[in-house]
């Protein structure tokens, strides 16, 4: 009996441990997949291949609303959802450049994601900030 409820004990830990790692990285994904598209738009606009980090990083639609879905249920703070933001943000600059095209240059368009990138840093450094202090 006693060693029943030593095992069950156990394995509630190790689900609890698991529990906090698979939340952990839930909330680092969305950062890790948004320097993956900062870092592609970049690289693309100097010539460097970024077939890699399209691999690693790539998300489409479905999987991003997953990711929403999931900072929502687990409440995340409003910057970790900030970074879903930015990718579906460019995702959807991404389509309509491909399906329809934006009436810039390479340079101008660029200039618009850089601008975007840095707007959306300003923002989550101003909500980590804010939800740091208030704690």
């Amino acid at each position: 009996m006693v060693a029943g409820m030593v095992v069950e004990e156990k394995s509630k830990l190790a689900s609890k441990r698991l529990y906090k790692v698979t939340i952990e990285a839930l909330k680092i994904i969305p950062m890790l997949l948004s320097f993956c598209a900062l870092l592609n738009t970049v690289f693309s606009f100097y010539g460097v291949p970024t077939d890699i980090l399209s691999h690693i990083g790539g998300i489409s639609l479905l999987p991003l609303g997953f990711l929403y879905l999931v900072s929502y249920v687990f409440k995340f703070c409003v910057y970790h959802r900030l970074f879903l933001d930015y990718l579906l943000i460019t995702d959807i600059l991404n389509l309509v450049d491909f399906y329809v095209g934006i009436p810039a240059s390479d340079r101008g368009v660029f200039g618009l994601y850089i601008m975007i990138s840095g707007a959306f840093l300003f923002v989550i450094l101003y909500y980590y900030q804010k939800e740091k202090c208030c704690r």
